[in-house]
């Protein structure tokens, strides 16, 4: 039997043997090239290369084109960890090195111990105890001086001074840090328990609402975005998969530029705006004590609350916003680092004494999981030292991080908690971020969740829905959302996209795009942005324009602020909206409707959404100060007029002391100020 193809058929199957053989080219060609000796060295027994390319294909088209080709929603688009652009940016850390001398004193399960190394070298050693209290956010206070403090005593307080003299004269000085039993705490848990148990007896069968019976475990980087993760951590990467059973949301993305943006949806449920304004220089500025913190939901809920960063000088609540006047959670390292960080100058880099700081950070939490191993808790910690500036600096953490992860879970602390590992944004200062890769980086940090294996076996349907969701668009709202499923579950079932945020623990339907999840069009991960000529009119009015609402932000403090003008223009992008990307006028109204100063903007946003406007993203350099801003701007095409909205400008060097002389007064402008 003969088969005869039309002429169309013929020339396809004709295209399809040519892609074959320059694939196979390709392919041998890859296999004669060798690899350079900065990618070997780069976790070379770590991560399968072949994995890691094929994470490259179509990386540079984007999947709003998908979107638009298969009728679905947003689709994350595929990174490599090591691509090319960025691999001269990407640096190997070696471990860190704290003084050989031991420290003379820890801390173990809340009592103040002097170690036996040192008393068998230097003798009787007679100890000076200082506790720390939390008199403001913003200001530490010392309790009575205990003296001597004797091996084994309980301590009085989480923080403290210590100074210690040996009968032969040796001195030792430091600031420790460790978990005091807290009656008060202990009360309110038990307290708690029993009634839960009282009312466990006499639950109506017909209520379905109730609590998870999980505690909670969050532990995040700051600016590390899910490639980072695996280029940096990878031992602790593959144990949390392949031993833990994590799973990671490859569509995580952010809705906002900075640390604020990040954890405000987490911790509260809603943007900055949309808060009592805490913010410093805005008017009725008032401390954080009143927003609905999810803190307050899972101690109302008998759980023990902890909260930890380890940067007090840059806190996320305490540098453009005013703090608390109450500290939001019983437990808070804040007070220690206020402490200790004026102590750096005189230890070894990024040590406390003998100790790494990092280090000191996790036991903070292995002493507060065993204090609190029986009763539920939600601790939040976030470390920013070794990423704030070069995630390359996490290598120096993964040996640490994954035997703190072995250690709770050989300790069964992992049995009845969700472990979280995550992190704000990507990287938002450092080198590569000026790359298209690092764009997308920015925009996908890295997010994950780790359930006990009980939970798999009671609730298999829960994590069936979140390993769906994990190739879904999410967003922080959509963790605040599973927070309160976690004290409150109502069931499975497909999550309703029309609110901002959804549980992770109810699948998300494939067609939810941006609009849907509140993510404005420059943060959106998926839009397809074409690269357009530096010299086009439109890019130079959308640079313009850029440049002007800059400077329209510094102009009441002209006299501290220099104006700022255009240097150079260094990259030009393109969007053309469509229905399927930005569907409805509300969704942006509501997104912007508590923001009084975006009220000129709206506008222009609505036409976007109608179908009449166009996205520019274009990238440039400003002068005083050599200042790199990427910023999308909204074309109307009917009034050929350009718009920006201060939501959709980000700063992409650091700007140091550049803006001093108004940091203080506000922070805010700190992006756009060069002192004058």
């Amino acid at each position: 039997m003969r088969f005869f193809f039309s002429r169309s058929a013929r020339w396809c199957w004709r295209a399809i043997f040519i892609s074959f053989l320059i694939v196979s080219f390709l392919a041998a060609a890859r296999l004669l090239v060798k690899p350079s000796q900065g990618s070997r060295e780069m976790h070379e027994t770590e991560i399968a290369r072949p994995i890691l390319r094929e994470r490259l294909q179509n990386r540079d088209q984007s999947a709003a084109a998908n979107q638009r080709l298969t009728k679905k929603g947003c689709i994350p688009p595929k990174l490599d960890p090591f691509h090319e652009s960025i691999t001269p940016f990407l640096t190997k850390e070696g471990p860190v090195s704290c003084s050989k001398s031991k420290d003379w004193v820890y801390v173990s399960n809340g009592t103040f111990r002097i170690s036996q190394e040192a008393q068998s070298t230097y003798g009787n050693i007679v100890c000076e105890y200082t506790p720390l209290i939390r008199k403001t956010d913003f200001a530490v206070g010392e309790g009575p001086v205990v003296k001597p403090m004797l091996d084994g005593a309980a301590l009085t307080s989480d923080f403290f001074k210590v100074n210690c003299v040996s009968g032969g004269g040796q001195r030792y000085s430091n600031v420790h840090s460790g978990v005091a039993a807290n009656p008060d705490i202990h009360k309110r848990l038990e307290e708690h328990a029993s009634a839960a148990r009282d009312e466990e007896r006499r639950r109506d069968p017909s209520v379905t609402s109730q609590g998870l019976g999980l505690s909670v475990f969050m532990f995040g980087f700051d600016s590390t975005s899910r490639m980072s993760w695996i280029r940096n951590l990878p031992r602790t990467r593959e144990y949390f998969l392949n031993n833990l059973g994590g799973i990671e949301l490859e569509g995580y993305n952010i809705v906002g530029d900075g640390t604020p943006a990040a954890l405000l949806p987490i911790l509260t449920g809603k943007v900055e705006e949309e808060l009592p304004e805490a913010r410093r220089g805005h008017a009725g500025a008032k401390q954080l004590d009143g927003h609905p913190w999810v803190w307050k939901d899972f101690k109302r809920h008998g759980y023990v609350t902890a909260h930890a960063e380890d940067m007090a000088h840059i806190g996320t609540f305490q540098l453009r916003m005013l703090g608390f006047q109450d500290s939001p959670t019983d437990h808070s390292m804040r007070p220690f680092y206020q402490t200790v960080e004026p102590t750096y100058k005189n230890q070894e880099p990024l040590c406390l004494g003998s100790t790494p700081r990092h280090v000191n950070f996790l036991n903070w939490f292995r002493d507060l999981f065993d204090m609190y191993h029986k009763y539920p808790k939600m601790f939040f910690g976030f470390h920013s030292e070794f990423s704030h500036g070069s995630g390359c600096k996490l290598q120096a953490m993964d040996d640490d991080l994954l035997s703190f992860l072995k250690n709770l879970e050989k300790k069964g602390y992992l049995n009845s908690t969700l472990l979280i590992l995550m992190a704000d944004h990507g990287a938002r200062f450092h080198d590569l971020r000026v790359t298209k890769q690092g764009n997308l980086e920015e925009r996908m940090p890295y997010f994950s969740f780790r359930f006990p294996p009980w939970f798999r076996k009671q609730h298999p349907d829960i994590v069936r829905n979140v390993e769906i969701n994990s190739h879904r668009l999410t967003t922080p709202f959509d963790i605040h959302a599973t927070f309160m499923d976690i004290l409150d579950y109502k069931g499975p079932g497909v999550a309703n996209i029309s609110q901002r945020g959804v549980s992770l623990f109810r699948e998300i339907p494939e067609k939810r795009t941006c609009s849907d999840a509140y993510i404005a069009p420059h943060w959106c991960a998926c839009l397809d942005w074409q690269d357009v000529d530096q010299q086009d009119a439109n890019v130079q009015k959308a640079v313009k324009t850029a440049v002007d609402t800059i400077n329209s932000y510094t102009a009441s403090s002209r006299r501290s602020c220099a104006e700022l003008r255009l240097d150079e223009i260094t990259s030009s992008a393109k969007y053309i909206t469509s229905t399927n990307d930005y569907k409805t006028e509300k969704i942006m109204r509501n997104y912007l409707a508590n923001d009084q100063a975006q009220k000129d903007v709206l506008q222009s946003y609505v036409s976007t959404l109608k179908g009449n406007a166009e996205l520019y993203q274009v990238s440039f350099i400003t002068q005083p100060g050599h200042g790199q801003f990427e910023v999308t701007c909204v074309r109307d095409v009917t009034s050929d007029t350009f718009t920006v909205s201060s939501n959709a400008i980000s700063r992409l060097n650091k700007y140091g002391s550049a803006p001093a002389c108004i940091e203080k007064r506000f922070p805010h402008l700190r992006p756009y100020c060069y002192c004058s």
